[in-house]
């Protein structure tokens, strides 16, 4: 394979301004001085306000390196504000780099943001052969590819109404169907896929998928981890302008989950008249521990756990019961559970009084990783009437020894220890 994007010690530097603060006036004083800064900018519109505005360097990136082989599909990383964006305008030649270099081979289709590179006043139609001049095909090259386009986006009703009626749905639809299906050699994606339904983000992943085997490159940016990892060998993690990790997309994706997680294993309110709760039901406490250990304790995969919900009731014969959903590092509920299973309380009223819910997960059941749970409480087995989300949240470890090469944490929610029998039925 060639190489067909190379960065080279990449920076972009930005210029914000403050207002300066203006410690110790009064309000009349402020009012006066904000009326004289807008008198004296009508007078000299072309003066700089130097008195008001102080001026800051922003380095959105900074040194960053990495090189990208035709039919490679890399995700690119980050929290908010961590360069992304930047990085992919750059790479898409709508932005000019402050320092360094990038060596891009082959035609470039970006689809950043919700409507880029559309005209709102034209048609479908008319927008999707203006895309393909600007990527340089010809008119016949277009035709050829109009009805797959089309179809692809599912906007054949609305193909001659401007592009400015249509839905943000019907936007990306068609926006992800023109920048996918023009044959770039390189295809950069930006987070837009989010405003699609769950079918056609399953579509775009399947055409992006199938782009890179035909040997083209795709860089793709989203804060869904799962897609991520479904579409991406290789993942870059930006932080604070800066390349973090490069390398095996699962093995960075966990590290940069983990780095956002801290774990929470237990809450505790005393105070029943500010604990968290409602008319009805107040928490006292929420935690996690191994059955035989502390909420302090390290948590093994082997071993068995107590999720344990002490609440208080308020009213009267309530029929109650505690949900639990339990989420993954990368938010995929790994299960859900309901007291209402309780062979004891299940169908009984609550009387006015402290009560405390226990769940029993079993040893070698959780894979390892982050785990966050989510907490209802519901009346009459149908209504919620109180929700905590992030209640606590923990994080699984594996010591397992195995023979043989390890290479990294195995696939899957749960990771359950099933009993396998073998059989030698005959000779050779």
């Amino acid at each position: 394979m060639s190489e067909v994007v190379k960065v080279e010690n990449l920076g972009k530097k930005y210029i914000i301004g403050h207002q300066k603060q203006r410690y110790g006036d009064s309000l009349r004083d402020a009012m006066t001085h904000t009326a004289r800064s807008i008198w004296q900018r009508i007078r000299h519109p072309l003066s700089p306000n130097r008195e008001s505005i102080d001026l800051e360097e922003l380095w959105a990136l900074k040194d960053i390196n990495f090189e990208v082989q035709q039919g490679e599909r890399v995700g690119i990383i980050g929290r908010n504000g961590a360069g992304k964006s930047t990085l992919l305008k750059i790479l898409s030649r709508i932005t000019e780099p402050t320092t360094g270099r990038v060596h891009l081979k082959g035609r470039v289709s970006s689809l950043l943001e919700v409507g880029t590179g559309f005209h709102p006043e034209l048609t479908g139609r008319e927008n999707i052969f203006l895309n393909g001049a600007i990527l340089g095909m010809t008119k016949q090259e277009i035709k050829a590819k109009f009805d797959e386009i089309v179809a692809f986006a599912e906007i054949e009703k609305f193909l001659d109404t401007p592009v400015k009626r249509y839905s943000s749905g019907m936007y990306v639809r068609l926006a992800f169907a023109v920048a996918a299906h023009l044959e770039p050699e390189i295809l950069i994606v930006d987070e837009v896929l989010a405003v699609g339904d769950a079918a056609f983000q399953k579509k775009c992943l399947g055409k992006m998928e199938s782009v890179a085997q035909e040997g083209r490159t795709v860089l793709f940016v989203s804060h869904n981890m799962v897609a991520m990892q479904t579409l991406c060998p290789r993942a870059i993690w930006l932080d604070d302008g800066e390349t973090k990790r490069d390398g095996q997309a699962s093995q960075v994706i966990s590290d940069y989950l983990q780095s956002n997680t801290s774990s929470q294993t237990e809450q505790v309110w005393d105070d029943i008249e500010t604990s968290p709760g409602n008319d009805v039901v107040r928490l006292h406490w929420v935690r996690v521990r191994p059955e035989n250990g502390s909420p302090s304790g390290p948590i093994t995969m082997n071993m068995p756990l107590l999720i344990e919900v002490e609440f208080w009731n308020l009213v009267p014969d309530a029929h109650l019961h505690v949900t639990l959903h339990l989420y993954t590092e990368q938010q995929v509920v790994a299960f859900s559970t309901g007291s209402s299973n309780d062979s004891v309380w299940g169908d009984r009223p609550f009387p006015v009084g402290l009560f405390r819910s226990v769940c029993q997960i079993p040893g070698n059941f959780l894979n390892s990783g982050i785990h966050r749970v989510f907490l209802l409480v519901v009346r009459n087995r149908d209504t919620v009437i109180y929700r905590h989300e992030d209640a606590i949240s923990f994080d699984v470890l594996d010591l397992g020894k195995r023979k043989g090469a390890w290479l990294g944490k195995e696939p899957g929610v749960v990771r359950p220890m099933m009993k396998w029998t073998t059989e030698h039925l005959s000779g050779t």
